[in-house]
């Protein structure tokens, strides 16, 4: 793991982005507290955590599993103020560290993954927070499940005893065209409401997170940030500085 430190402090950093989101909510008139800050801290060390932990943030997502584990057992004196977000894709083989470690899971887009989590869950820990991860962009490089497929995946995995359904995810094309970005986080929505439209009224309640926008685009999810919903946005370089080639 290595990464390229930038000369400004964190807290210069984390303030700088607190004032774009402010400034997005006001162009948009969106509610800037229904904004979640989920600090993606892959390929940086434990130390970065414990500086954001200190700036105030709480929840960190990590990308690859062995990494993460490692970091949470590094950090496990501060487990009770940390909240740990997967969020990268997952191969079946590695089910296992996701369910026993992580407090949410973001990139479920197949059945025998949400399954596998469930499964391995283990006893007495409150249920794996998930959301389903969708191809919003249509890359067949990319990962998640088609929208047209996303509600029939979602009703699978609220039907499992140890995960909670918690909202829908997408990483779409980078590109520097706002509108194409709107686009993208708006067909985000539109499955998000289309999920919560067939969950029973229960499970509605707890499905509140759009898990969608980054550094580079995080305007745009806040301008289709959705009323009384959790628009997680994923933040990275815009908090810890350039990453170095993993």
């Amino acid at each position: 793991m290595s990464q390229t430190q930038e000369p400004d402090s964190f807290e210069i950093r984390l303030n700088a982005l607190k004032a774009r989101i402010d400034a997005a909510c006001k162009q948009h008139g969106k509610n800037p507290e229904q904004i979640k800050i989920l600090a993606v801290s892959k390929t940086f060390p434990a130390s970065a955590v414990k500086e954001a932990l200190a700036a105030g943030l709480h929840a960190f997502g990590e990308n690859y599993v062995q990494e993460g584990v490692e970091k949470i057992a590094q950090l496990i004196a501060h487990r009770q103020a940390l909240e740990w977000h997967f969020i990268g894709p997952l191969q079946s083989n590695k089910t296992k560290e996701v369910a026993e470690h992580f407090d949410w899971m973001h990139s479920i887009d197949r059945e025998k993954i949400a399954r596998r989590l469930s499964e391995q869950r283990p006893p007495g820990v409150k249920p794996l927070q998930v959301c389903v991860q969708a191809n919003v962009s249509g890359e067949a490089s990319k990962s998640g499940v088609l929208p047209s497929e996303a509600v029939s995946l979602a009703l699978s995995i609220a039907a499992l005893p140890n995960l909670t359904l918690r909202g829908v995810m997408a990483i779409p094309e980078p590109s520097e065209d706002e509108g194409l970005q709107r686009s993208r986080f708006a067909e985000l929505t539109r499955i998000f409401e289309g999920i919560r439209a067939k969950l029973l009224a229960p499970q509605q309640i707890l499905f509140d997170t759009l898990s969608m926008g980054m550094s580079a685009d995080l305007e745009a999810a806040v301008a289709e940030s959705l009323p009384q919903t959790t628009t997680m946005v994923r933040i990275g370089t815009a908090l810890f500085g350039s990453r170095a080639a993993k």
